[in-house]
Order: structure tokens, then sequence, then C-alpha cells
């Protein structure tokens, strides 16, 4: 069985604390998976409902203006001035499992992901078969001709770490020395807090040269659009038609009221700094309560998590929270460098910060 090879449901390991936490006599206050509970906004959701009359199977490739639609965000938000090729997917997560597999990474192959990073890459390095190396550092990677794939990921999920200019332009380098494929996570880019961060395809990183990179994108965070699963791919046009070639025999294909919705989504800005608004009331809420609970907050100068550590197994913290009837996510789910963290997200109400603030303060 397939399964077998790969690791335990992450959140299925939570349950016995979300239980500890739904206890509590105000309610639970989650913040442990990260998922979106503002509106969806007005002029998404009628795009969405006008382009419902959809009986035709839709284009894998994604229509014209909405090819156009995510060409023109990546010129306007990541600084990319040249014309690397798009692809819609359906949200990220499959995307981030299936890539090994669909790029064609075969058992004895190697994937490099970052020591503390999300799950379903090493998931998706599974279903393929390959190996996993955990390493932020490509010196110590050495001259090993089998890694076909190195994932990076910036703004980070979960530590909100923000690669700089020059770290993204030495991994693209290395790789293309070797004949390695790096794909950049990027789905947190429009939540740059404390640091700005680049995207691979800027042409402060790859001067317009998109060869072997390309970047996945979301619209779940920026937009609140995680129950649409819209999400693209874009960079190296041969790579790009190569992940189109697949999915259309595949049947990977994002539903035609879903694409005229992502077209609103990247046309519009004014949507996603009212969101950003939102989360950073909630982040700073949340950043005062635990530092003043004594906890240290690392890195998360950008994204939607505040990493934090009490020095203490990490388990044992979730614990600690769960009594208070505050559920967050252990850092042993992002890696063994993960230990002593756990991941607290901004996506609750403003009622449900204010609830765990209280919590934290008492």
């Amino acid at each position: 069985m397939l399964s077998a090879s790969l690791p335990d449901f992450p959140w299925d390991l939570l349950e016995p604390a979300k239980a500890v936490a739904a206890a509590h006599p105000d309610g639970i206050v989650d913040l442990s998976v990260g998922t979106p509970v503002d509106p969806v906004p007005a002029s998404i959701r009628a795009a969405l409902a006008a382009a419902s009359d959809a009986p035709g199977y839709p284009q894998t490739a994604g229509t014209p203006a909405l090819r156009a639609a995510i060409t023109g965000w990546l010129a306007r938000s990541c600084a990319v001035s040249g014309a690397p090729s798009v692809l819609p997917t359906i949200g990220s997560k499959e995307l981030v499992a299936w890539l090994p597999t669909l790029l064609g990474v075969r058992p004895g192959d190697v994937v490099v992901i970052p020591q503390v990073c999300y799950p379903t890459y090493e998931v998706g390095v599974r279903l393929a078969g390959a190996e996993v190396v955990r390493s932020d550092s490509l010196t110590a990677l050495g001259p090993d001709p089998r890694v076909k794939l190195v994932w990076i990921n910036s703004p980070s999920n979960p530590t909100g770490k923000v690669l700089p200019r020059e770290h993204l332009r030495k991994v693209v380098s290395w790789a293309r020395e070797r004949g390695a494929t790096v794909v950049s996570d990027e789905c947190y880019m429009s939540l740059g807090w404390d640091e700005t961060p680049v995207s691979v395809l800027s042409d402060e990183v790859c001067d317009g040269d998109y060869t072997g990179v390309i970047a996945v994108h979301s619209l779940s965070k920026r937009s609140n659009l995680a129950g649409y699963r819209a999400g693209f791919v874009a960079g190296d046009p041969r790579i790009v038609a190569e992940l189109l070639a697949v999915r259309k025999h595949a049947g990977m294909i994002v539903p035609a009221p879903v694409q005229a919705a992502m077209i609103a989504a990247l046309d519009d800005e004014t949507h996603v700094a009212e969101q950003r608004a939102r989360y950073a009331a909630r982040r700073e809420t949340l950043r005062a309560a635990l530092t003043g609970a004594g906890f240290t907050i690392e890195h998360s100068t950008a994204g939607l998590y505040l990493w934090s550590t009490r020095g203490e197994e990490c388990w044992k913290t979730v614990d600690w929270l769960a009594e208070r009837g505050i559920l967050a996510a252990p850092g042993a789910f992002y890696g063994p460098a993960a230990a002593q963290h756990v991941r607290i997200a901004l996506t609750a109400t403003d009622e449900r910060v204010a609830a765990a603030a209280a919590r934290l303060k008492a």
C-alpha cells in the first residue's frame, strides 16, 4: 500500500490536544492549521457566480485571461520583467505533493528540502520513491549528482523566515551547475512584515532567465480562497510545458468558475491590503501575549505564523497551551530540528485572538 510509505498525517496526531482545548469553558481557540476565517471578498464571489454556468470542460492551461492575470500580477508584485510560463493549479498542496513525480523524479534520485519545512515536501518525495535530504546549506550537500530537485520556501512555513536575495541567487547558480531544478514555494509572498520577501523569479535573483527555476503561488492566504483551491506555478517554459503535458493526461484541471475568480483576485490588491491589516493587528496582539507569557518568538518576519518556543519539548508546550484552550501546531510536524518550537497561526477571528491573549496573560 502506497500510504504505508508516508508519515502519519500530522493533524491526526493533534486530536488529543484538540480535545483538551475544546473542553475549555470559553471554547477552543484554534491557532494550529492556519485556515482562513475571514470572508471571501465580494468581487471574487461575484466573479465565481458569473462564471458558474460552465457545462464544458475547462482548459488545463487556464484561459488566456487567467494566464494574462497571473503574468501581470508577477510583474507588479514580484518584479518579474520577463515572460515566464504560467499554469493554474488546484491549490498549491496538490502540486507540492505531486511535483517530484510529475517532473520524473524516481527512486535513486535525491530531493533537497529545508531543515524545517512544510511536511508535504517530504510527502511528495516519498510518493516518487526518491530520497529526502534536509539541508539549508548548499556546501553541506557536496557534489552529489543524484540531486534533481531543490525546494526553497520564503517566507517560510512554519518559521516566517525570509531568504535574502543573495542566498536565492546562490541556490539558483548551484542548481544550474548541477542540472537540478529549483522550486520556490512563495505562497506567503504577500505577507511581509519586518522584511520584504523576494521572489526567485524576480529580476534581482535570476536576471530574467528562468532556466531551471519555478515558483509556486497560492491565493488561499492573500485572498481567503483556501476553499476555492486556487494556485499557480510559474517559471521555466520547458518545465511548465512538461507539467501541462502530464496534467492534461491526468485531468488536473482548475474548474472554470474558479479560474474566473482567480482573475478577479489577482487584478485587485485592495482586498489584499485589507486582509493584511487584519492579520497585522492579530499578529501584534498574539506577539505581545506570547512574549508576556514567557515565549521567545524567532524569525516570524513574514508569513502567517509566530514561530514560538518556551525552551522545552514541543508537545509539552502544545499541552500547556491546550490546558488554556489554545491549540497550536507542534514543531515536530516540520522536522527534527524544530522539536522545541510551536507554530501559532494568525488565522482566527478578532474575538478568538483576543480570547487567546487574555488566557495567556492570565
